[in-house]
């Protein structure tokens, strides 16, 4: 008989986040193992006894899931659990701490579209800003969008030291080359955004980023996405399904066009599920993170 699939879902926060329990239970797992408060010197341990308890035919029925919100410590995670395998005892992990590798590809993904769609261009040699971008959103998006090509900038609405801090960072994990800057006042935003061809809106929900006003300073933006989908979302004028509609207060920026949090979270979806079947019927060992998450992406949005 078959051995039941299992996923075995680690979390360094206190509660495993229950969105996830619900993707891996929709996805087709049977048995949904949560952890929580997983320090990162327990994995080797709890990674040996998942594989060698299941035996070579258990282990490709079984699966590790690595949320959590520190998106550097999730990639600490599944380096630490892919060293800990011992072949051929081996089993997938897909990391999404605050699922915050497949929103962001999602995010990406779908700018990089409308950037064709409507203005027949590519990530590579724009200028990209991040709002809330020294969130663990944030981040990701601005690591994908970097490493597609975009000159991007992070920005922190409290502290230019903590934006350079992570830049630093996340350049020296990941290989981008992004840029830590301040957007404290309207004036600040206004003067990221004059020189945008991108903003990405990743801050906290239920905060306006960008009114109308500072729109208006915007004088060759193309396109726009927002994955705040509580009122007061992020930037003015985008409603919440717009897919590629055009910015009504960027009035200097022609063509500009923008995308709402749940055309974005409608590929996240899409995506989350895809990556844990994608585990579940692999013949051999995959190990997933906002690489993987951004490469699908890509390919959904091509599918709408």
């Amino acid at each position: 008989m078959e051995k039941r699939s299992i996923i075995h879902l680690f979390d360094p926060m206190p509660h495993t986040s229950p969105f996830d329990l619900n993707m891996a239970a929709d996805a087709g797992f049977e048995v949904l193992l949560p952890y929580s408060n997983v320090d990162i010197n327990e994995i080797n341990g709890l990674i040996q006894d998942a594989i060698f308890s299941r035996g070579p035919s258990g282990v490709k029925r079984t699966g590790i899931f690595i949320g959590g919100r520190d998106i550097g410590l999730a990639l600490d995670m599944l380096a630490t659990a892919k060293k800990a395998m011992v072949p051929p005892f081996e089993v997938s992990i897909l990391a999404d701490p605050s699922g915050a590798f497949t929103t962001a590809a999602a995010l990406v993904a779908c700018v990089e579209h409308q950037l064709k769609q409507k203005h027949n261009t590519e990530l590579s040699g724009l200028r990209a800003v991040v709002f809330g971008g020294t969130g663990p959103v944030g981040l990701a998006t601005a690591v994908i969008a970097s490493l597609a090509g975009a000159v991007t900038l992070i920005s922190d609405h409290l502290s230019v030291d903590t934006a350079l801090q992570k830049a630093d960072e996340y350049n020296r994990r990941c290989g981008s080359s992004l840029e830590g800057t301040y957007a404290g006042s309207e004036a600040d935003k206004a003067r990221l955004i004059s020189t945008a061809d991108i903003v990405f809106c990743t801050a906290r929900a239920g905060i306006e980023v960008l009114g109308a006003s500072v729109q208006a300073d915007a004088h060759q933006l193309k396109v726009a996405g927002d994955v705040n989908a509580v009122p007061p979302l992020g930037i003015k004028g985008i409603k919440l399904k717009d897919n590629g509609a055009p910015l009504q207060y960027a009035i200097n920026s022609p063509g500009s066009v923008g995308i709402g949090a749940l055309a974005v979270g409608d590929i996240k979806y899409q995506l989350q599920h895809h990556l844990l079947t994608q585990m579940l019927n692999t013949d051999k060992p995959v190990y997933l993170d906002f690489r993987d998450a951004f490469e699908q992406a890509r390919i959904l949005v091509k599918q709408l």
